[in-house]
């Protein structure tokens, strides 16, 4: 048990280090996995519009939606990450990854 722990504060421990590359990581991945999903809404929002309009929209959409989302929702995760201590931060890691694993095989 006690090698389990120490196992689990070692990842724990170089995860803290790099946990904006990890998080950026994540939501990277959850806005590839979600984006198709909020594409098809806001095309269905936008059907009506014009085509010059409509096409316009949708390139600021992705351009200004998707890149705040990663600019600014990335620290906020960090943050969210580096608040769990040495014993949680490396289960909860993998558990977010497997959970995407798992949207990412619905979709």
């Amino acid at each position: 048990m006690h090698y389990a722990l120490d196992l689990i504060a070692s990842l724990s421990r170089w995860s803290r280090g790099h946990l904006s590359e990890i998080a950026l990581a994540l939501m990277a991945t959850l806005l590839v996995l979600l984006g198709p999903g909020i594409n098809a809404r806001v095309q269905q929002r936008l059907g009506g519009l014009n085509v010059v309009l409509r096409s316009l929209l949708f390139v600021v959409l992705c351009m200004l939606g998707y890149g705040l989302a990663m600019i600014y929702f990335t620290p906020w995760v960090a943050k969210g990450l580096g608040y769990f201590n040495n014993y949680t931060l490396a289960p909860v890691l993998l558990l977010s990854l497997c959970l995407i694993g798992l949207l990412a095989e619905r979709s």
